[in-house]
């Protein structure tokens, strides 16, 4: 969404292939230059590169930005800062944000809204867990081994680190372990240890409670709803705004390198 643009870590500013396209004020060509800038930016923060639909996003951010960049520069708002791209596209994108105009909250879109976006006000369910990693071998042998020390009464902790969590959400399983653990984890009997692989090998894991997901009622949320409507609202007029900017513009994407 565009009030992410403004981002330092997302505004690419590739000057030197900017130059070089310079020919052409209405042609914007998305190259390897962009795509090697945006798997170095992402990876720096991620820790990994973006994947194919990841980079695709980056790829849009970047072209929002340069189209941002090239009104700016057109209605010389770049005055006293046109060495700071930063700077133009902020100011391009103030004058798109001038020309948006809200739609009236009336109670139905609200409610309309808050229905469709339930999954951001539900209450989750939430998990408190044990999980226990073996010092040395932790191969699924050793780890069922343990387990059944565990079950049986006798102490693990001189074996094994042990960690306790309170009130998890499930989408901290998710993201932690995985859908298949987080799937599995959800059907165990709580109290008893089980030998679970995760994304870091094999644990002792034992489930201790489960709180059942509360769906959220609209009327105690509603001030919450309304400017979670109106900055998404208003992120929507903007992307749609600079979309429409782009039509004046060739833009061609190259193959990304490998």
């Amino acid at each position: 969404m565009l009030h992410f643009l403004i981002l330092g870590a997302l505004l690419f500013a590739a000057d030197h292939y900017l130059v070089g396209r310079a020919d052409d004020p209405r042609s914007i060509v998305v190259g390897a230059e962009v795509d090697a800038e945006a798997k170095q930016i992402f990876s720096a923060a991620r820790g990994r590169e973006p994947n194919a639909e990841e980079l695709t996003a980056l790829r849009q951010v970047w072209l929002d930005n340069e189209v941002l960049y090239r009104e700016g520069m057109a209605m010389q708002v770049d005055r006293g800062d046109s060495a700071i791209r930063e700077r133009v596209i902020f100011k391009a994108l103030s004058v798109v944000d001038a020309n948006t105009k809200l739609p009236p909250a009336t109670d139905q879109v609200l409610r309309a809204w808050f229905e469709k976006n339930r999954v951001k006000y539900d209450e989750p369910a939430r998990f408190d867990f044990q999980e226990a990693a073996l010092a040395g071998d932790n191969s699924e042998a050793a780890v069922r081994a343990f387990v059944s020390e565990l079950n049986s009464g006798a102490a693990g902790d001189a074996k094994a680190g042990l960690r306790v969590f309170k009130g998890r959400p499930q989408s901290n399983l998710l993201q932690s372990y995985g859908a298949d653990f987080a799937k599995t984890f959800a059907s165990l009997t709580p109290g008893e240890w089980h030998a679970l692989q995760t994304r870091d090998g094999w644990r002792a894991m034992r489930l201790d409670a489960i709180s059942k997901p509360q769906p959220a009622a609209f009327e105690p949320l509603r001030t919450v709803v309304q400017q979670d409507w109106t900055d998404a609202t208003l992120s929507e007029q903007r992307s749609a705004a600079v979309r429409a900017l782009t039509q004046k513009y060739k833009v061609k994407f190259e193959a990304s390198k490998p």
